[in-house]
């Protein structure tokens, strides 16, 4: 079952714990989309939502995806693949939130079936659509050293996944999507704290091209923090994704200096260089966005024009590699 131009975009929801009640808020919000209904095991949870939204309460995963033109799974990340699996084969477009799902055969066997039915894939790293991070990116040139925490207060929602694919896999989707070079080795390091997974860990990739990510995330932390740090030749970037802020120094010469458009401040200069050059420090003009809507809103539109997602399944596939690589270090280690 595909979309046409002429009618909006069929939506239905799968879960709607906590993440998927936000997921059907917003999809009633995106021009272009329609949300039929909402799905979930626990009678309670779908007939809730569908009452605030005054939309469809289905009963079965079958019955949401013979009125449906996409949905959204954000069910536990074990179920990931049995339902996006059945949705996929009869031609719905799936946004699955990440992880993709458990392992990288299920991720692969996805992406194969997406070919065969043609639809699309997208992966729910919202915080690429973070506009601290869109802004920053226009003054990447060539990332060297990256620095990430990912730090949240405890609460038993997510546990059933190592904090690794809780938390930490955002980072590591974003910075693989900046680098763009092939993973050479990681070290890692985690333990179980509250839960029966891993709470806190800390990951130092390496990359072929030499580029370096520092990556740590915890969801045992007092004070929450969702921060990156870059840094590259002549410049270092920092990206706080809860707060929506980027904060840019650079070592610019005056040619270059002078043609900086948004606000900025001469930090200090660099005499003993051939060409003098200031320390300028700026903060960009992030725009008022919301993250996941805007995820939403470009999903539609990959669905509408048939284009490749931003974060496609390839993206998830790879972050879940990357994650699991982790996992199996920390498995090595004895702390």
């Amino acid at each position: 079952m595909h979309a046409t131009n002429e009618r909006p975009l069929r939506i239905g929801v799968v879960g709607v714990g906590h993440l998927g009640k936000i997921h059907a808020r917003l999809w009633k919000e995106v021009e272009g989309a329609e949300l039929i209904g909402v799905f979930d095991e626990v009678a309670e949870s779908r007939d809730a939502i569908a009452k605030e939204y005054d939309v469809l309460a289905f009963e079965a995963l079958e019955d949401i995806l013979d009125s449906v033109d996409a949905i959204s799974v954000v069910t536990p990340t074990f179920a990931h693949h049995a339902v996006a699996k059945v949705a996929i084969a009869r031609g719905i477009h799936v946004l699955i939130e990440k992880p993709i799902t458990t392992t990288l055969e299920e991720a692969e066997e996805l992406l194969s079936l997406a070919i065969t039915h043609n639809v699309k894939i997208q992966v729910g790293h919202v915080e690429r659509f973070n506009p601290a991070l869109l802004v920053v990116e226009p003054y990447l040139k060539n990332p060297r050293f990256f620095e990430s925490h990912r730090l949240a207060q405890f609460t038993p929602r997510g546990t059933d996944v190592p904090v690794v694919l809780d938390l930490m896999v955002h980072d590591i989707d974003v910075i693989l999507s900046l680098v763009k070079s092939p993973v050479v080795h990681i070290d890692a390091s985690g333990i179980a704290v509250v839960s029966e997974q891993v709470d806190i860990a800390n990951a130092r990739i390496k990359f072929e091209n030499g580029a370096i990510a520092n990556v740590t995330s915890s969801r045992i932390s007092q004070n929450p923090m969702r921060k990156l740090r870059i840094f590259e030749r002549d410049a270092y970037l920092s990206i706080d994704f809860a707060t929506k802020s980027a904060e840019v120094f650079r070592l610019l010469d005056e040619e270059a200096a002078k043609a900086v458009t948004t606000p900025m401040m001469r930090l200090g200069q660099i005499e003993n260089a051939e060409k003098p050059r200031s320390i300028v420090y700026e903060r960009p003009v992030v725009k008022d966005l919301n993250p996941l809507k805007h995820e939403l809103e470009l999903f539609l539109h990959a669905i509408r024009t048939d284009t490749e997602p931003i974060v496609s399944g390839i993206d998830g596939m790879r972050a879940l590699k990357v994650a699991n690589e982790i996992m199996v270090s920390i498995a090595s280690q004895t702390i």
